[in-house]
């Protein structure tokens, strides 16, 4: 299986990538959901498997990432525990 991790912030999609595991896996940085819809539409056409979204995606993104692959591949975003709320407010606050 062939999988990518896209997270988004202060990310050149073009750049901001690496490569792991013999290319089985692969993390990109993106910009904006805009970004990350052009960079998942291509990598489902490149023969992606799965895509997983870093939790600044939100459902949201998740699902414009889905519509860009057309709901072809599983698409997955990272979730916290609500307990959590006030640790990430603090640590990406500003960010």
């Amino acid at each position: 299986m062939r999988f990518a991790f896209l997270i988004m912030g202060k990310f050149d999609s073009r750049e901001d990538q690496a490569v792991i595991h013999n290319g089985t896996a692969r993390i990109i940085g993106v910009s904006d959901l805009e970004d990350a819809a052009r960079t998942a539409k291509r990598l489902e056409e490149e023969g992606i498997d799965c895509i997983e979204l870093c939790g600044a995606f939100r459902e949201e993104g998740a699902r414009a990432v889905i519509e860009a692959t057309g709901n072809r591949i599983p698409v997955g975003y990272v979730t916290h525990l609500p307990e959590q709320d006030d640790v990430y407010r603090k640590a990406f606050a500003g960010k």
